[in-house]
């Protein structure tokens, strides 16, 4: 369910595409604007959702009311591997350091846990490209006017639930109770925030396997990260949700800093070796 709530509302904006430009296409055609701006820029992010053609290392930092972790975490062609380097904004004690040594240690020797790792992405990516590819039909979007964003001018759009969307499968089922706000940047073209709300409660599988309630929001932030590649920067997400017989609070805040690019093609051990190694200045 936590997974599903993420995916339902783009959190997997965070991987890459080589930037493109409204400004390198302004001899050939005027500059994009309305609904035609809203379907170029949800192209880009549905290509950048499946391109993985520039692999980074970066650190994650994950707050929640009860506890802060921070992650380095290295894209690989065999999958992301992490190594935990502080909790509560601390260094890690001596004897949580030897463990997390330990366990990336066991996990260099142990392909096979890897490999349910690496799959456990993909099928995450496979849930994300279904909702992305209904997000043109799923909503009704207005132009709500310019803004100015954290890096620059953006256009706003208010969006709604589209009234003859007809959810096909599980990952869509929520999106006629979602509505919200999206920032488009309109020279690269890019998702630069988007905010959605829960409206109305939504029942997953019937019922059955939960149900995601009424008010619950999160919130994503993208922004160029060096070299036209545009990551997610900050998401923020609370939500309420019966989980089958249990209700369950999500109330999280994730930041994404310190992008660094690795080759592509690194394989996770080398990766594991660069964790060890020591930690991003």
């Amino acid at each position: 369910m936590y997974r599903l709530a993420c995916l339902l509302l783009l959190i997997p904006l965070t991987n890459t595409v080589q930037g493109q430009t409204a400004q390198g296409n302004a001899d050939a055609a005027p500059p994009l604007t309305g609904q035609a701006l809203v379907d170029r820029a949800l192209a880009n992010e549905l290509a950048a959702a499946q391109d993985r053609s520039h692999p980074m290392r970066f650190r994650l930092r994950k707050s929640s009311p009860r506890l802060t972790t921070t992650k380095e975490i290295v894209e690989t062609s065999d999958g992301d591997v992490a190594r935990l380097v502080a909790i509560n904004d601390e260094p890690l004690s001596p004897l949580y350091e030897q463990r997390e040594e330990a366990r990336l240690d066991a996990l260099a020797v142990n392909p096979k846990k890897q490999q349910q790792r690496k799959q456990a992405e993909e099928d995450d990516t496979e849930h994300v490209l279904k909702v992305m590819r209904v997000l043109p039909s799923a909503f009704l979007y207005q132009d709500a006017g310019p803004a100015e964003g954290p890096a620059g001018k953006v256009e706003k759009f208010t969006f709604r639930p589209n009234p003859k969307f007809e959810p096909q499968n599980l990952e869509t089922e929520v999106l006629p109770a979602i509505a919200g706000e999206i920032w488009i940047d309109p020279v690269h073209l890019r998702v630069a925030r988007l905010e959605g709300h829960v409206e109305q409660d939504v029942d997953f599988g019937w019922g059955i396997l939960g149900r995601l309630h009424k008010g619950g929001w999160i919130e994503i932030e993208q922004a160029d990260v060096g070299n036209g590649l545009w990551r997610t920067v900050r998401f923020q997400m609370r939500m309420r949700a019966r989980v089958v017989f249990r209700t369950r609070v999500f109330n999280t805040t994730q930041e994404q800093t310190q992008f660094t690019p690795v080759p592509v093609g690194l394989s996770y051990r080398t990766a594991i070796e660069l964790l060890l190694a020591g930690r991003q200045d």
